[in-house]
């Protein structure tokens, strides 16, 4: 879900390189100097959520391609039969070694006119869909309709101050700091703030740079990850980054919208807020540089039948409040990482919470064995220490220990969440005579090999 703070070195949040005319004498003699590109004042590619490439070998005049490829293998010590994890948007099964994205696409530009596009095949194109109801709505699919896309719009820049964009199509969300895509991040499995809130929007959104520190950024969407509307009314919301100096970011990204499937009267209001500190640089040291991140998310629902507090036994409080932290050393030279990293969620009505896949169970038909009624309680931490080594910029393997523990039955157990003989019936349905097994607790090791250019 999984805005946040997404790749800003030719990548969508900065403005498309125009075509350079042929200079006019005028122009030649101007002691003008053009505005600077945001945020290049420093180096970035240290950030939790942003791309460590600095050079771009598919770099033409009018097209950046970009090329990504993830594949992960999976050990879970509960060791599913039916290999199906439970509550992740970064990987989906285990014991297997399994393509988890992978995506071609890039940036085109031509003048001031922008676009991008970006594939995805794998697992991603099958568990993005299943985590959005919104398809249920209508005669068309749209999950089938986009499922192989992540990313894909076109758009303007406007030459006023740092730059303006004004992009229309599908496009990345905040992700709660993290970046959709695995290879930007200082962990592979992100903690549940993120897991937890979108990590695309449908919709129109405007990029405006005040100066090259700071980016305001306006949506009108279709709704909270959703690639078609819920009910009656968008989503709106803004995002505000500031980088006051190459050792500090700061982004807000705040959403409000009407985004629970079949109940009109429910509005949804949702703050995500990351600040990152690089405290560390020694290059020549063994630890070469060293950063932390802390987020916190807190938002509600109100209307339909439950209240953002206060709530009682007719109306019950719906709420989220959400936060994680990481810190990331990196040695010799930027060839090693680890970072360690927690986070914790409480969410009364479940509104936020991934489906549990029990049967084939998806955000759009629920699950019986895993209410999601107004008020039912929800609250889990989690902790993890991710090992990488990166021998080239286009390239990271990750090493990763999980631990994440809930207060109710959630995580795949030894019995997996699949009926025996394979899902029976509608997707998500009873099945009489039989129980899934759901744990509290999960305990498991990623390794991955994350491909980037």
């Amino acid at each position: 879900m999984k805005l946040s703070l997404l790749t800003l070195l030719a990548l969508p949040g900065l403005p498309a390189a125009a075509a350079e005319p042929a200079a006019s004498p005028a122009e030649e003699t101007s002691t003008e100097s053009p505005a600077p590109e945001p945020f290049s004042f420093a180096d970035f590619t240290w950030l939790n959520g942003n791309s460590r490439q600095k050079d771009f070998p598919l770099k033409t005049k009018y097209f950046t391609g970009q090329f990504i490829a993830d594949v992960n293998y999976v050990y879970d010590f509960a060791g599913p039969a039916d290999h199906t994890l439970v509550g992740s948007t970064n990987t989906g099964r285990t014991s297997e070694i399994q393509v988890q994205q992978l995506g071609v696409g890039g940036d085109f530009n031509y003048g001031n006119v922008r676009g991008r596009l970006m594939t995805q095949f794998g697992m991603y194109s099958t568990m993005t869909p299943r985590n959005d109801a919104s398809p249920a709505r209508g005669q068309w699919n749209l999950g089938d309709a986009y499922k192989y896309i992540s990313e894909a719009y076109g758009g303007y820049h406007f030459d006023v101050l740092g730059g303006l964009n004004i992009d229309a199509g599908l496009f990345m969300s905040y992700i709660g700091l993290c970046s959709y895509y695995n290879y930007d991040n200082w962990v592979y499995q992100m903690s549940y703030v993120s897991s937890n809130t979108p990590w695309y929007f449908n919709g129109v959104r405007a990029q405006f740079f005040p100066t090259d520190r700071m980016k305001v950024e306006l949506w009108l969407v279709n709704g909270w990850q959703s690639y078609g509307m819920f009910n009656r009314s968008p989503g709106v919301g803004a995002q505000f980054l500031w980088r006051p100096t190459g050792n500090l970011s700061f982004v807000s990204n705040n959403y409000v919208g009407g985004d629970t499937l079949g109940t009109p009267g429910r509005t949804r209001y949702h703050s995500d807020n990351s600040a990152q500190v690089k405290y560390l640089e020694k290059p020549t040291s063994f630890i070469s540089k060293a950063a932390f991140s802390l987020t916190a998310d807190a938002g509600c629902e109100s209307g339909g039948g439950v209240s953002c507090g206060g709530g009682t036994a007719d109306k019950p409080s719906q709420s989220f409040l959400g936060v994680m932290a990481y810190n990331r050393f990196w040695f010799t030279d930027e060839t090693f990482a680890l970072t360690l990293g927690s986070g914790m969620i409480n969410n009364p009505g479940r509104y936020l919470v991934l489906v549990p896949p029990v049967n084939g169970a998806t955000a759009a038909v629920n699950s019986p064995y895993f209410s999601q009624a107004p008020g039912t309680d929800f609250k889990a931490w989690d902790s993890s220490a991710t090992l990488n080594y990166m021998p080239s910029q286009f390239i990271t393997f990750a090493l990763e220990y999980n631990h994440r523990h809930a207060n109710v039955p959630y995580f795949a157990g030894a019995g997996g969440v699949t009926p025996p003989g394979g899902n029976n019936g509608a997707p998500g349905a009873t099945v009489a005579g039989w129980q899934p097994d759901l744990r509290k607790t999960e305990n498991r090791i990623n390794l991955a090999m994350m491909v980037r250019f």
